[in-house]
């Protein structure tokens, strides 16, 4: 994958259903994305650390934001017209990410997966009242398609034993990196997810999607590139 160039400027959309499309942000137009993202994070505080209790991440602006929200970062976020109502994000693991710098540990089978096309996977999210509907899978599909399209081969997380079968269920290729430990008394674990477009039927199947979510602009989108990355100091403790 070349690395010659930056992130697209051009505003990218994968369409979801209805008003609703998840919204593909880079640092390329992130400052189109200003208000969006910005909600975005108010969510995510009000998710991670209001609701599941990460107290450690709670800030004092109610913004859950850390050492891997960066202009390298990539947020793709479902929205309804204006309103944010989930998102993941995919950091490049050519750069210090958290798997390297926090959760290595949960590595013990071969080393650390890292490459221009291996991001990692966090921070998956759905508001509470679209969780019954068809956001979730349209989030996986979502992550699916977009790896396809911009040459993304595999991606990375660290997750809670119980997200397992769901990956399962919705035809995701997970492996695990290592035997589960626990992270504050919770079974965890660090994964690699194989990018397929066998997944992104098998999502697309049991979310009812028809056919393909893109909306508009990936075509366009050159091979992407990363910075150096320096020093980055995190705002609070990093969960996954």
């Amino acid at each position: 994958m070349s690395r010659s160039g930056r992130h697209s400027a051009c505003a990218l959309s994968i369409r979801a259903r209805g008003s609703v499309m998840i919204h593909v942000v880079t640092a390329a137009n992130r400052q189109r994305y200003a208000k969006a993202v910005d909600e975005h994070h108010i969510i995510r505080h009000e998710i991670f650390v209001e609701e599941r209790g990460w107290r450690e991440l709670s800030h004092p602006d109610q913004r859950e934001i850390d050492a891997y929200d960066t202009a390298d970062t990539i947020y793709l976020l479902a929205m309804d017209e204006h309103r944010v109502i989930g998102g993941h994000r995919l950091f490049p693991t050519v750069l210090p990410h958290m798997i390297s710098e926090v959760f290595p540990y949960l590595v013990t089978r071969g080393p650390i997966p890292s490459g221009p096309d291996i991001f990692e996977w966090s921070r998956f999210f759905v508001q509470r009242k679209y969780r019954s509907g068809k956001t979730y899978f349209e989030l996986l599909a979502a992550v699916q398609e977009f790896c396809l399209r911009v040459g993304i081969t595999r991606i990375t997380g660290v997750i809670e034993m119980w997200w397992l079968p769901r990956f399962h269920e919705a035809g995701f290729e997970v492996r695990p990196l290592g035997l589960p430990h626990p992270v504050e008394g919770v079974p965890t674990l660090a994964i690699e997810i194989e990018i397929s477009r066998v997944s992104l039927d098998q999502a697309r199947s049991l979310g009812k999607i028809a056919g393909s979510l893109i909306w508009r602009g990936l075509k366009d989108l050159p091979l992407m590139s990363f910075s150096d990355g320096g020093e980055r100091t995190p705002r609070a403790s990093i969960r996954r």
